[in-house]
């Protein structure tokens, strides 16, 4: 199997993203977003960068017809919006 790349998977790392980005992006107030999102009342899908992006996540939260992503660092601190996961 020459060519292939070992790829080291973290099943669930954790990436704490503040809310209040989200609450303004989804039109809520940030005691509503965090309501909404103990009552599961907000989807979120979470994908993992590989190769160049490593190191990076695409953070993409739903409500109603309304979607705010964000790309942040390991950290959860936000990365320029113009870079493309």
């Amino acid at each position: 199997m020459s060519g292939n790349k070992r790829i080291d998977i973290d099943v669930n790392p954790v990436v704490e993203i503040d809310g209040a980005f989200v609450a303004q992006g989804l039109g809520l107030e940030v005691a509503e977003f965090q309501r909404l999102m103990e009552s599961h009342g907000i989807s979120i899908l979470c994908e993992r960068g590989t190769g160049e992006d490593e190191g990076l996540y695409r953070a993409s939260f739903y409500h109603g017809d309304r979607r705010v992503r964000l790309v942040v660092d390991r950290n959860g601190a936000p990365v320029d919006p113009r870079h493309k996961l």
